[in-house]
């Protein structure tokens, strides 16, 4: 990185300014809490404006551009996967929303647990009698001991 720069310095005119040293939009952290209160029109908004910011840094990155754009890289693929984790989180509770109460859900929004958890009976399926064992319950019900103290 150190050689890019050196070289990159060198074949500059003195009289021009570096380009990243004038004003231009700064590549801020995108905070998730700043994201949960956005409309989904506004997050889609900012998910583009990232992608094309994205697609610049890249072009910069290949052309050898100054070490100051090519470390933003990391931050704003990081806001890009923050973005998406928000959108679909939100479509997920609208989702979640939709469908309470109902017989039936999408796979996606079940409850995961594991896949014997999944299998397993009920609680009213597991504490169901058949009729020839409620019969013999009523028949034979369980005796009752006195205990003398």
């Amino acid at each position: 990185k150190a050689t890019v720069s050196v070289l990159y310095w060198s074949i500059l005119p003195l009289s021009k300014t570096p380009p990243h040293t004038k004003k231009e939009k700064m590549v801020q952290k995108v905070k998730s809490h700043e994201l949960r209160t956005r409309s989904k029109d506004d997050l889609l908004k900012q998910l583009n404006e990232l992608k094309m910011e994205l697609s610049a840094l890249r072009v910069a990155q290949v052309t050898g551009g100054p070490a100051s754009k090519v470390s933003k890289v990391k931050t704003v693929r990081k806001s890009i996967a923050k973005t998406l984790t928000v959108l679909n989180c939100n479509q997920r509770t609208a989702l979640r929303k939709l469908y309470k109460g109902k017989k039936f859900r999408p796979v996606d929004i079940r409850v995961k647990k594991t896949r014997a958890m999944r299998r397993a009976l009920k609680h009213h399926e597991s504490s169901r009698k058949t009729l020839r064992s409620q019969k013999l319950d009523a028949a034979f019900p369980q005796r009752r001991f006195a205990l003398a103290l």
